[in-house]
């Protein structure tokens, strides 16, 4: 498992995220505080505070072509 801190501070950044990582047959965990939520589901990610970085937690093996493709949300 690879973490990393993420901005989601936009609809736009959200909904780009969300089909990114979409593309991926992984599993995204997105922990704000005590919540953990499924990171490819947009009405999830809504109900965490966006205000903030939050950490994102990948499950899979090799993680290079994801982490390129999530690049421009890393903080």
């Amino acid at each position: 498992m690879t973490s990393v801190e993420v901005s989601l501070n936009t609809i736009d950044k959200v909904k780009a995220f969300v089909n990114e990582i979409c593309k991926f047959d992984a599993d995204f965990d997105l922990v704000s505080g005590r919540y953990v939520i499924d990171a490819k589901s947009i009405m999830g990610i809504f109900s965490l505070d966006l205000s903030k970085p939050i950490t994102l937690n990948i499950h899979s093996e090799d993680n290079t072509a994801i982490m390129e493709a999530i690049k421009p949300y890393i903080v």
